[in-house]
């Protein structure tokens, strides 16, 4: 099974897309268990490009012979993600489409295709899954030097109000990459519904 995380860009943040596939270890006699989430794909969308060409990139990844009913997405909805994220539901996509709004609060909310996630819950899950060995990337997959950069960078500072804001502003670096694929090992580490999982062959 394979999942997609779109983190869509500001003004001066890129748009990101990632795709991980979750590869399970089977034994007799017991539920599959993960093995590891494999990185497939990093891109990093030049800035200042469309959001309609976002979300087509986004369906002609979904709707490739690799992915075809194969796949769920994880799309950041947070601030103008809304009207992407009804973009993309109207692209057809073929795939199960879950809406994320990254927040800076405590816990998860919300079920079903819209939640709330913090964001440090994000980028800390990526860099568990890194720790344990679960998470592997490619040397020569295009961007993977950039995914180590980001998450070098990434720091959790405290505001005057008290409040922790975790990030790469400052640092040299965006987050981008780190989010997409956090969204992605978010949503591959979920319970599955009706799909299937796979393993390339």
């Amino acid at each position: 099974m394979f999942y997609v995380g779109v983190d869509l860009g500001k003004r001066r943040d890129h748009s990101a897309i990632a795709v991980v596939e979750k590869v399970l270890e089977y034994s007799p006699y017991a539920s599959p268990t993960m093995s590891s989430m494999d990185v497939r794909l990093l891109e990093r969308v030049p800035l200042g490009t469309p959001f309609p060409v976002v979300v087509n990139s986004v369906r002609e990844l979904v709707r490739s012979d690799a992915l075809r009913g194969r796949c769920a997405v994880a799309v950041d909805a947070t601030g103008m993600g809304g009207p992407v994220v009804d973009m993309l539901k109207r692209a057809q996509l073929g795939c199960e489409l879950t809406a994320v709004t990254i927040t800076g609060g405590d816990r998860q909310t919300g079920g079903g295709s819209e939640y709330g996630i913090p964001k440090r819950d994000l980028i800390a899950g990526v860099q568990v899954l890194l720790e344990l060995g679960q998470l592997r990337v490619a040397r020569k997959l295009p961007n993977a030097g950039a995914l180590m950069r980001e998450l070098l960078d990434v720091r959790l500072t405290k505001r005057p109000s008290g409040k922790a804001r975790i990030g790469a502003d400052g640092c040299g670096e965006h987050d981008d990459l780190v989010i997409a694929v956090g969204l992605a090992c978010w949503r591959g580490g979920r319970r599955e519904n009706s799909f299937g999982t796979h393993r390339i062959v």
